[in-house]
């Protein structure tokens, strides 16, 4: 019988599956199979096997008695074959050697199953699903999927497994063991595979590569899952709402979504996270460690995708480009982000106002606007924000840290962004052009914005107003730029605006506050922008010449308006009549004089039959006159009225100064002395 091994022959051959066996007892076991038939049953468990040696083996984990040892590191083991393939690891061996790729073995078993992967045969598939495998012990541990069954249960927390082995991985996070420890850079890891995976990282070997894109991978299970890009195949899908997912561990973190479990929670500040990674990528903020730091620019960043993303500044590279438009973008994320500009979709819309947005994010940004809080301050100035990244920018302006000075009129930026946004306020230049309509602006960040306006689904062109807006300019629903959805008032004058943020720089010119003043003259401007645009007037300076007769103006604006006289355009019509205006103002004034009607003070017996009139005569009644004149009793509800009162006592000399003090502002000319109070006025309501 022994001389068979040396002669390869095999006599005895399973008439079911062909399988050959140099003993008739070995046949007679693998006939079982077929059959079904255990006849050797467990005492204790009462787990049946096709052989009297299998029965043995299984007992001994009912005792736990493992009798074979390990000289070299005292593992010990159930049965001697185990521990003799144990003993190949301490020596090296791999004596089985596969003949098509030239891996190697410890055992004739673990080749076997290694060459069916270039044979492509699966023998072993699931009744069940239909899935294949190619040993019957991946198939037994697939069949626990459909059954639910995990028999291995961790004793420190509960948490059950389909495998023994990985029960005893997942029992070493409780443990803190971590055995394999990489030589490069000392990481360590709980099982050696980690380690061989993460060892390519240091060599830069990428084995498993895509047929369809060149794309390598270090692992065959990541390949596998880029795969699915191509294949556009998501098998997991969610029964609460349907998306679909590559992986069933995505699927698993998705689930938590619409559970609301937070199994992670932060020991510093309790934050509570889904997984665990975003856990520990959390918990970088609380030790201020960045491992990973750029070579160029010395840049430190918390993940590694963070530095790769930063990386792609140095190398100019923009792998992601979008098809509408050729704009380039460094992340498939950004490029994602960009594409529902051109779609239109907003899917997140605010219950308060009705106004839509792309991102849930952009969304929780705009809902903050609403509730009023703001609950994050300045410890230098006092000033109140609603978010945190807010705050934070804002300190840097005061600590100087990482701050952009402009060198032309000194400006403080917050990023580079901004400075360069900021250099084209000090130049004429308009090098950007725009491709579908020539119109020209100074930055690329202004010819973006506008690019917006020919992308979006729908537009109308307002018949008042010749501006592009998404509501029909026809009939009474003018455009926001020339009256519609004007929803914030000011209590003051009664004047209406589109947005908060115009209100408040409006609200300004009432109460003083952040206002930016005339030396020459002593006018209060809400902007910078404003008084710079006023300087002009008393600099002379009129750098715009019209080409027709020679005439100069301070800003573009006014040569626009200028040159309408010549061509005798009249884009502004009144929405009452066919009159039509070269000047939006001269038809808001002109509309007024539709408004006829009985307009009556509720505060006295006046009546008025003119809106004008009427606005006028509200500002009469207001109790908290805010400008006094020091000269005299009169008190004015404006600055701006002060300012021309006062001209009636003193002719105003050139220089002035302004100062600030607790009380609000104090502006001094030598003959004049204006003294501005602030009074705080209520948030904006919607009306």
């Amino acid at each position: 019988m022994h001389q068979v091994i040396h002669t390869g022959e095999s006599p005895f051959s399973c008439d079911e599956c062909g399988k050959s066996f140099m003993q008739s007892g070995n046949l007679k076991r693998h006939q079982l199979i077929h059959t079904g038939e255990r006849p050797f049953i467990c005492g204790d468990c009462g787990k049946s096997f096709t052989s009297s040696a299998g029965l043995k083996t299984h007992q001994l984990i009912h005792t736990g008695e493992r009798p074979f040892s390990c000289d070299d590191c005292g593992k010990s083991f159930m049965q001697s074959g185990n521990l003799k393939r144990h003993q190949l690891i301490h020596t090296g061996e791999r004596p089985f050697i596969c003949g098509d790729c030239g891996k190697s073995f410890t055992s004739s078993a673990g080749l076997k199953t290694h060459q069916l992967i270039h044979t492509g045969e699966r023998p072993f598939s699931c009744g069940d699903c239909g899935k294949s495998f190619t040993s019957s012990a991946g198939l037994k541990t697939h069949q626990l999927i459909h059954t639910g069954e995990r028999p291995f249960s961790c004793g420190k927390c509960g948490m059950s497994f389909t495998l023994s082995s990985r029960l005893k991985t997942h029992q070493l996070i409780h443990s803190g063991e971590r055995p394999f420890s990489c030589d490069n850079c000392g990481k360590s890891f709980t099982l050696s595979s980690s380690l061989k995976t993460h060892q390519l990282i240091h060599s830069g070997e990428r084995p498993f590569r895509c047929d369809e894109c060149g794309k390598s991978f270090t692992q065959s299970s990541s390949l596998k899952t880029h795969q699915l890009i191509h294949s556009g195949e998501r098998p997991f899908s969610c029964d609460k709402c349907g998306m679909s997912f590559m992986q069933s561990s995505s699927l698993k973190s998705h689930q938590l979504i619409h559970s609301g479990e937070r199994p992670f929670s932060c020991d510093n500040c309790g934050k509570s996270f889904t997984q665990s990674s975003s856990l520990k990528t959390h918990q970088l903020i609380h030790s201020g460690e960045r491992p990973f730091s750029c070579d160029k620019c010395g840049m430190s960043f918390m993940q590694s995708s963070s530095l790769k993303t930063h990386q792609l500044i140095h190398s100019g590279e923009r792998p992601f480009s979008c098809d509408k438009c050729g704009m380039y973008f460094t992340r498939s994320s950004s490029l994602k982000s960009h594409q529902l500009i051109h779609s239109g979709v907003k899917a997140y819309t605010c219950d308060h106002c009705g106004r839509a947005f792309t991102h849930s994010s952009s969304l929780k940004n705009h809902l903050v606007t609403h509730s009023g809080i703001k609950a994050y301050s300045c410890d230098i100035c006092g000033k109140t924000f609603s978010r945190l990244d807010s705050r934070n920018k804002h300190l840097r302006i005061h600590t100087r840290h990482d701050v952009y000075c402009c060198d032309q009129c000194g400006k403080l930026c917050l990023t580079d962004a901004h400075l360069q946004r900021h250099m084209f306020t000090h130049t004429e230049e308009r090098p950007y052009k725009c491709a579908l309509c020539e119109k020209t602006f100074k930055s690329p960040h202004c010819l973006r914005r506008h690019q917006q306006i020919h992308t979006r689904k729908r537009l109308y062109k307002c018949s008042y107003c010749e501006k592009q807006s998404d509501t029909d300019g026809s009939g009474s629903q003018p455009c926001h730029h020339c009256g519609g959805g004007k929803d914030f008032h000011c209590d003051l004058c009664g004047k209406s605006f589109s947005n908060p943020k115009t209100l408040k720089l409006h609200q300004r010119r009432h109460t003083g506050d952040k206002m930016n003043y005339c030396k020459e003259c002593g006018k209060g401007f809400p902007t910078t922008s404003e008084l710079k645009q006023h300087e002009l007037i008393h600099s002379g300076t009129k750098k715009h010449l019209c080409d027709q007769c020679e005439s100069s103006f301070t800003t573009a604006g006014q040569l626009k308006t200028h040159k309408r006289g010549h061509t005798g355009e009249k884009p502004y019509k009144c929405r009452h009549c066919d009159k039509s205006f070269s000047q939006s103002g001269h038809r808001n004034s002109h509309e007024l004089t539709h408004m006829e009607g009985n307009y009556s003070c509720d505060q006295c017996d006046k009546s008025f039959g003119k809106f004008t009139s009427y606005s006028e005569h509200k500002r009469s009644h207001v109790t908290n006159k805010l400008f006094h004149c020091y000269q005299c009793v009169k008190i004015f509800t404006s600055l701006s009225a002060l300012c021309k009162h006062q001209r009636d006592h003193s002719h105003l000399c050139e220089s002035a100064e302004t100062e600030r003090s607790s009380s609000g502002f104090r502006v001094r000319l030598k003959t004049l002395e204006i003294r501005l109070h602030r009074v705080q006025l209520e948030s904006p309501v919607k009306i």
